[in-house]
């Protein structure tokens, strides 16, 4: 069996992770301390991030999106082939190399998306753009770590709490989308996202895409909703000027408002009906 190639491996200092890219035959793997991350054979629930979250905005002008992880650039690649040309996708890679391999070996598996114009790279925590965000999105893709349930990096887990979640619906305009991906389901993150305010439909989709697609992943659909709107104009006017009256037990005849003025009249009594018994008739 022919093994995997190594091809570059790259320590970050901050936290002492190491990153590995690996080869065999036309296909990669990303590896963390010798974990896969991910891998160009599975990448169908990726695909399909980009794609329901793009086709949840189509109605928006203008977009902005906002991609946490860069991956091997699938989600990306989906997203940009739905968006229109005025749209503007912002990329938040926290590893340099993940980059550069984007830019380099990757770059042909999901047709070079980082040459696009629409694309912005920046090498900086998602969670700092968020929070700088102030509805400026109109939709945030995450596909950081494992999902809601941090598998590599605890840390990451932070994106998806109650505060997280509150930062990522103040960063995005009204009829926004927030898409999460994640190996699992989780009902307690989707109770969270509806505590927030979102309305929520979650996705299960094809780990892999084409014909011999196996196992499943999940996708969160989470949209801001718009304002509720309060109508305070003023009651129509009834003939004369006058508003209508608020019921009462004599709203009929008039009310309590007719009755301080004056105006008040008592309904007219009448007379009670009796029940007369049917006399027996003489035979």
């Amino acid at each position: 069996m022919k093994p995997w190639l190594l091809l570059d491996t790259v320590e970050v200092s901050e936290s002492g992770d190491v990153f590995r890219l690996f080869q065999h035959d036309n296909h990669f793997s990303i590896k963390l301390n010798n974990v896969e991350l991910m891998n160009s054979r599975m990448h169908g629930s990726e695909e399909e991030l980009g794609r329901l979250a793009c086709k949840k905005i189509e109605a928006l002008a203008k977009p902005r999106i906002l991609v946490g992880g860069l991956g091997m650039g699938f989600t990306l690649r989906a997203a940009l082939d739905v968006l229109p040309a005025e749209a503007s996708v912002v990329v938040s890679e926290l590893v340099p190399a993940v980059v550069k391999w984007n830019r380099e070996t990757l770059a042909p598996l999901a047709k070079n998306p980082l040459r696009d114009r629409r694309v912005s790279v920046h090498e900086e925590d998602v969670r700092e753009m968020i929070r700088a965000g102030s509805g400026s999105y109109s939709a945030i893709l995450l596909d950081v770590d494992n999902g809601p349930q941090g598998l590599f990096r605890k840390s990451n887990e932070r994106l998806y709490t109650m505060k997280g979640l509150y930062a990522a619906f103040a960063a995005l305009r009204r009829q926004g989308v927030l898409a999460v991906w994640s190996s699992a389901p989780d009902l307690d993150f989707t109770r969270r996202l509806r505590a927030v305010g979102f309305q929520v439909e979650e996705v299960r989709v094809n780990a892999r895409s084409g014909p011999k697609a196996g196992g499943y992943h999940r996708i969160w659909l989470a949209v801001k909703p718009l304002p509720v709107v309060v109508d305070n104009s003023p009651k129509p006017a009834y003939p004369g000027g006058r508003t209508r009256p608020h019921r009462s037990s004599r709203s009929r005849f008039g009310g309590r408002e007719q009755e301080e003025q004056g105006t008040f009249r008592e309904a007219p009594s009448r007379p009670r009906r009796t029940k007369h018994k049917k006399k027996a008739r003489k035979r």
